[in-house]
């Protein structure tokens, strides 16, 4: 067993931009990399299977709070945790469950020790705590575990902003406490990584910033973002987090984004993505293409037989026309969910991977620029 390493192979000479390898026990993610979202231990409609061949995944995610809720952490454990249970032997994420519980504004309380909410389930009651969210995420087996945190809402005053992030501070002492007095379940290495609140305050996310680097941790987290406030916020600070951690350690930006947020936080130093847009909007008919936006709905596609994305090379984005996509669609058959968020995913790999390698080339910035107009421009 061996921690997280991370080198940078190339660095834009035009913006903070870096392709570089991240090696897991489970195997090496070159980034910038795109996370498919897989909450409760499967990325909603696509098999394992079609990940690897036709999205190109190298990583994927799983959810602490809805895995520990369902199946429970007896199954996980009697399979020998979520690789072995959903059959992806390549790397896995686990987000401590903080930002779902979070968004249970009506059915939690936050104390000093943790948070007590409810089951969305079954109404049950639950108690996170810290140690915790290791021990359950340490249960799950992912490579990279996230400490648990607390995200305030935008927009909140400076004084609940700033006794957030201090109680996020104090629960990452208590994450690395329960790490180094825990061992992993399953043979492989378990990597926790901090994350940085703040809000949209620049002194506090600063602050936030050093504390987490003062950790000295295998990669960083950057959360709080893409929970309200408008798109230009969360580049601002989303680059200014990226000026005060460490360059040497990989950068996490969590749930953002839409394609043109990954270019620009990119360019500002980010390695590391996840967002459930591609999916999720793939679900509800918007298809995310190299050519632009689609929305298969509109009649415009009825009889247009070209298919999906004549830029991607995969099994989906080739094969199926525009027209049966939205057949598809319109007759709410289940087929049409799955090549919609194939697409989606296919795509959002396919951006990181040209930003890599645009990167390495030292075209990155040019690329970018040209690119941002073309991926959102609405067919």
């Amino acid at each position: 067993m061996a921690a997280l390493q991370f080198n940078v192979e190339k660095t834009d000479i035009q913006s903070k931009a870096r392709a570089g390898n991240i090696i897991t026990d489970h195997g090496i993610i070159k980034t910038p990399i795109f996370m498919p979202v897989g909450t409760a231990g499967t990325v909603k409609a696509v098999s394992q299977q079609q990940l690897k061949e036709d999205v190109g995944a190298q990583i994927i995610l799983g959810n602490t709070y809805h895995l520990y809720l369902r199946p429970g952490l007896e199954v996980l454990r009697s399979a020998g945790g979520l690789h072995a249970f959903n059959g992806w032997d390549r790397p896995i994420l686990t987000d401590s469950g903080g930002y779902q519980v979070f968004s249970l504004a009506a059915n939690r309380k936050i104390s000093e020790d943790g948070v007590m909410f409810q089951s969305h389930i079954d109404g049950s009651k639950h108690l996170f705590t810290p140690e915790k969210a290791i021990d359950i995420q340490r249960t799950i087996g992912a490579d990279i575990i996230m400490a648990f945190d607390e995200c305030p809402p935008y927009p909140s005053d400076y004084k609940y902003v700033k006794s957030s992030m201090e109680l996020t501070h104090r629960w990452l002492d208590r994450c690395f406490r329960q790490m180094e007095q825990t061992e992993p379940h399953y043979g492989y290495t378990q990597n926790l990584f901090p994350i940085v609140q703040g809000g949209t305050e620049k002194d506090l996310r600063k602050a936030s910033c050093e504390y987490i680097a003062s950790k000295n941790a295998v990669g960083n987290a950057i959360g709080g973002l893409s929970v309200g406030e408008p798109t230009a916020m969360i580049h601002e600070y989303c680059a200014l987090s990226c000026e005060h951690l460490p360059e040497s350690k990989p950068r996490y930006l969590m749930g953002v984004g839409t394609p043109a947020d990954l270019l620009e936080c990119i360019a500002a130093g980010v390695d590391m993505f996840d967002c459930v847009m591609p999916t999720r909007n793939g679900r509800n008919a918007m298809l995310f293409t190299t050519e632009g936006i689609i929305n298969i709905d509109n009649k415009k596609w009825e009889t247009d037989n070209s298919v999906l994305d004549p830029g991607l090379n995969n099994n989906i984005s080739g094969y199926y026309s525009k027209a049966y996509l939205r057949h598809l669609t319109k007759s709410k058959e289940i087929l049409g969910l799955t090549i919609a968020s194939i697409q989606n995913l296919a795509f959002y790999l396919w951006l990181v991977t040209e930003a890599r390698e645009k990167i390495i080339s030292g075209e990155f910035y040019c690329w970018k620029e040209s690119m941002l107009p073309r991926i959102m421009k609405r067919l």
